[in-house]
């Protein structure tokens, strides 16, 4: 799994806050003394409103947290995709679906040379009845499948060219 540039620099910014957060909360900062002046008749106008940082640590707070969110979006649509690839085998063939109502369906589905009638619902999944592909063909569950080989006139080349001439689907 290969990650885009800036989510390295981002995950340690990331690793580096979490690591200092424990000692920020360790500092003793509720028992400093404030050291006011002893003249308290100065207007009150001298208190100001929240500060420029403040308002640039929320700004830049904000910004991790929606890139965080931004990575693990991007990092679990990355585990989805590579779990969900091609099927395993190639035994299994789904044929048709049918839904009958709510959570209840029946399903053809070819396993191998035969054809099994399956229906799922709440309880869970249940063979019906298995046919032969002769009996699936006869009862017109599935169509015919034809394979169509075109001649091609023999070449006069190698071995594999001739058999290729004479392997030929369309």
């Amino acid at each position: 799994m290969s990650f885009p540039a800036f989510l390295r620099p981002l995950g340690a910014a990331v690793l580096g806050c979490l690591l200092t957060a424990p000692a920020a909360f360790a500092a003793d900062g509720e028992n400093t003394p404030l050291n006011l002046p002893a003249d308290t008749g100065k207007a009150a106008s001298s208190a100001g409103g929240p500060g420029g940082g403040s308002i640039v640590r929320t700004i830049v707070g904000l910004a991790v947290v929606i890139g965080v969110i931004y990575g693990l979006t991007w990092v679990l649509k990355q585990v989805k995709a590579s779990k969900s690839g091609a099927p395993a085998g190639s035994g299994l063939e789904t044929l048709a679906t049918l839904p009958l109502g709510t959570n209840r369906t029946l399903h053809l589905v070819r396993a191998g040379q035969e054809i099994v009638l399956l229906g799922s619902g709440e309880a869970g999944v249940t063979p019906i009845r298995t046919y032969t592909e002769q009996q699936a063909l006869e009862l017109g569950l599935i169509e015919h499948e034809t394979i169509e080989i075109v001649a091609e006139p023999a070449l006069t080349g190698s071995l594999l060219d001739k058999l290729r001439s004479r392997t030929v689907v369309k």
